[in-house]
């Protein structure tokens, strides 16, 4: 005969309670969970690229993984995405170029190719944790993570009056749902 108790003991020594995906978990998901990308196409070094440069922000853990869920929304992962097409002159030019899908005044007030996804990627983390340091005066949150999301939804957001203090960017709801996945999954002993 099993005794519950024993049983919930295991499952609380195999599953820690304060559990932050690793790194590896968060490249999985943003392989083989992301909508908008084909796993086969995906390349791991990409990826591994977007982890360092997230690493030198020091992201809160509970955040980790947002470079790469900006990236899986924005282009599934790739570095030539070309988006937000406008009529300029009679052309139909794309506005967004890239594995973030970054606009123009990227390359210029970061001296950038938006092709480049290391370029790419390390001036939009530039640009967020800016604004982090922005949000913490104008928004007077204590909290890192409130501070981070609310830098986040600043530097991809559109300025508004008002700021952007109590929204959140579409990014998170991939994050947060990898980061429940990779609990999940954790807990039933599955590892990734």
């Amino acid at each position: 005969m099993i005794n519950i108790t024993t049983v919930i003991a295991a499952m609380l020594v195999t599953t820690p309670v304060n559990y932050e995906p690793t790194y590896q978990d968060l490249m999985y998901e943003a392989k083989h969970n992301c909508a908008s990308a084909d796993p086969s196409k995906v390349e791991d070094k990409i990826l591994e690229d977007l982890v360092e440069i997230e690493r030198k922000y020091n992201v809160p853990s509970s955040l980790k993984g947002m470079i790469l869920a900006a990236s899986c929304m924005e282009s599934g992962h790739n570095p030539n995405a070309k988006g937000d097409y406008r009529v300029i002159k009679n052309k139909k030019l794309p506005m967004a170029i890239g594995i973030l899908q970054q606009w123009p005044w990227y390359e210029k007030t970061y001296n950038i190719d938006r092709t480049n996804h290391i370029q790419a990627a390390d001036a939009w983390m530039k640009h967020i944790h800016k604004k982090v340091h922005m949000v913490r005066r104008t928004c007077g949150f204590k909290g890192e993570r409130k501070r981070w999301v609310a830098g986040w939804v600043a530097a991809i957001r559109y300025p508004k009056p008002s700021g952007r203090c109590f929204e959140k960017p579409r990014h998170l709801r991939v994050l947060n749902k990898w980061h429940r996945e990779i609990k999940k999954s954790l807990a039933k002993g599955d590892g990734c």
